[in-house]
């Protein structure tokens, strides 16, 4: 078995709750990882970064909780079906494959700038969206969504034996009133189903914060709380 060491970020303020301290468990960068170990360590509550793996680890909140969706499980509501229906009556399109070189950095850009302009990511620089795009161990792909030949978003996933793990959606804000990141949870689902993955995981959720609200409408759910893996819905 291979050995893990892991090391500890000093505390700092929570980008997700500003009235909490928050710190990060990590793999230091010497250990030896793989895609084999990463899922493993998805199912504890960890996440990549590029090529580091991390998870909350703080001492007076538990409020990050892993959410991952069992795809033959999950029944859409009514406001995905009219989601998706949308999509096809504008004709989008999907391409789910290996990422396409630097081609996405203007849409990030618009993204983070429009969207992003009070959180830990703006100002936005490629070395960012590399570090989403690209891992030296791990098999990553993109869900690229498009109406004619326009780009609309981008989501990066991890391709794991068992599992599809969302890392980041990016998009055209213009096109915000077709909801994107719903969509493209709604189109991963579809793809993990392709590909008899057992599970797709959506990061983190943290109740207290509006950003995420979105997370918890995909039903039924498993959220990662108390060390372990608990039904919602």
């Amino acid at each position: 078995m291979t050995e893990l060491s892991f090391g500890l970020t000093a505390p700092a303020r929570c980008s997700y709750l500003p009235e909490q301290q928050e710190q990060v468990i990590f793999l230091l960068p010497a250990t030896p990882i793989d895609a084999s170990l990463y899922q493993q360590l998805l199912q504890h509550n960890f996440r990549r970064s590029g090529n580091d793996v991390y998870r909350p680890h703080c001492p007076a909140c538990q409020a990050c909780q892993s959410v991952r969706l069992d795809v033959t499980a999950f029944q859409p509501n009514r406001r995905q079906r009219r989601i998706v229906q949308r999509a096809k009556q504008q004709q989008f399109w999907l391409r789910f494959g290996s990422p396409s070189g630097d081609s996405y950095y203007p849409l990030y850009q618009h993204y983070i700038e429009a969207r992003h302009s009070d959180g830990a990511m703006y100002p936005p620089n490629k070395q960012q969206l590399d570090s989403l795009l690209y891992c030296d161990w791990l098999n990553v792909a993109v869900l690229e969504v498009y109406q004619q030949q326009t780009l609309i978003s981008v989501t990066v996933v991890d391709v794991l034996d068992k599992t599809l793990s969302a890392v980041y959606t990016f998009y055209h804000p213009g096109y915000q009133r077709y909801s994107p990141g719903i969509l493209a949870i709604l189109l991963l689902i579809e793809q993990a189903q392709q590909l008899q993955k057992d599970y797709l995981h959506l990061g983190y959720y943290v109740a207290d914060c509006a950003k995420m609200a979105y997370k918890a409408e995909f039903l039924p759910q498993q959220r990662f709380y108390a060390e372990k893996w608990q039904s919602i819905g």
